[in-house]
């Protein structure tokens, strides 16, 4: 769930990116310094977006392995635990005839 929230979240992000490049195409064109730069900052505006929405992408990234990392160790020490709990119940149990 938390991850399908992050995704939306830098979708958002890139899209709103995206809106500030369109933005300043049109205040570009407003100056009239001619399309082949226009296109030059629309290139620049693509290209740091890209960069954004990838730094995104490798933060959220990163965050799930440590997350999962973290999770599949406790459960290998809770599973470890549990088992030396039940091995030494049944010890105690074998000892003890009723």
């Amino acid at each position: 769930m938390r991850m399908k929230r992050h995704n939306s979240m830098m979708f958002m992000t890139a899209a709103l990116i995206c809106g500030a490049a369109v933005g300043l195409g049109a205040l570009a064109a407003a100056q009239d310094s001619g399309a082949k730069q226009d296109m030059k900052n629309a290139g620049h505006d693509t290209k740091n977006a890209a960069r954004s929405a990838g730094h995104g992408v490798k933060q959220g990234t990163k965050k799930a392995y440590h997350k999962t990392k973290h999770a599949t160790k406790k459960a290998y020490h809770k599973t470890a635990n549990t088992t030396k709990g039940a091995v030494n119940g049944a010890k105690q149990g074998a000892k003890q005839p009723e």
